[in-house]
């Protein structure tokens, strides 16, 4: 719902950032895999219940998850980059709540359950409209710029984000928040069906 917003004002910045890794010879899917690799130190430090410091590392991850769009921007984007981008994207957002579940088992493994189930059916139902739109040769006047057409909703990656900092924040209300995020997924989902049923006629 904010991704568009959040990306338009600090698409300056980001593209900056970017001409200047390239300058360096740092390309787009290096920039990917480091953001990744950053995003994983993210989760174990979380399952050490070393909270602060994941969520220092899980933003600057996603830092890095912006600056690879803009460094491919800057040179030539590539199916290939668009692909690792996604898959790496997921894995993280799957890895965060794996992590809270490992630091406390008992309080936190159904919620962090639940909420994967409900990453589940926001991923299946973006990515299934992105394969028939690009069938349809479908763009998005939203996102333009992104590898293949990218649907909206309810829980954007900023939207994601804000939500997985509350939990390093306040670890001992991540039942609370997870069962919450998964109810506005839950919306999304039906949201994203509704869409494509109207659309795909």
């Amino acid at each position: 719902m904010l991704d568009k917003a959040v990306q338009q004002a600090l698409r300056p910045l980001l593209s900056m950032a970017a001409r200047g890794l390239v300058r360096l010879g740092v390309g787009a899917d290096a920039i990917s895999v480091a953001g990744f690799a950053i995003g994983m130190a993210a989760a174990v430090a979380i399952a050490f219940q070393q909270y602060l410091p994941g969520l220092a590392l899980l933003l600057l991850s996603r830092l890095m998850d912006g600056l690879d769009g803009a460094a491919a921007r800057a040179t030539q984007p590539t199916d290939r980059g668009g692909f690792l981008d996604i898959t790496l994207d997921f894995l993280f957002y799957a890895a965060i709540p794996l992590a809270f579940a490992l630091a406390d088992p008992a309080a936190n493994a159904l919620p962090a359950a639940v909420l994967l189930a409900s990453f589940i059916g926001t991923g299946s139902s973006f990515l299934a409209f992105a394969a028939v739109a690009e069938k349809r040769q479908l763009q998005s006047a939203a996102f333009p710029d992104k590898s293949f057409y990218f649907l909206g909703g309810l829980t954007e990656a900023t939207e994601t984000i804000t939500a997985f900092a509350a939990m390093c924040l306040w670890p001992q209300w991540f039942p609370h928040i997870a069962y919450g995020f998964a109810v506005l997924c839950g919306i999304t989902i039906v949201l994203r069906i509704g869409w494509g049923w109207q659309r795909f006629r």
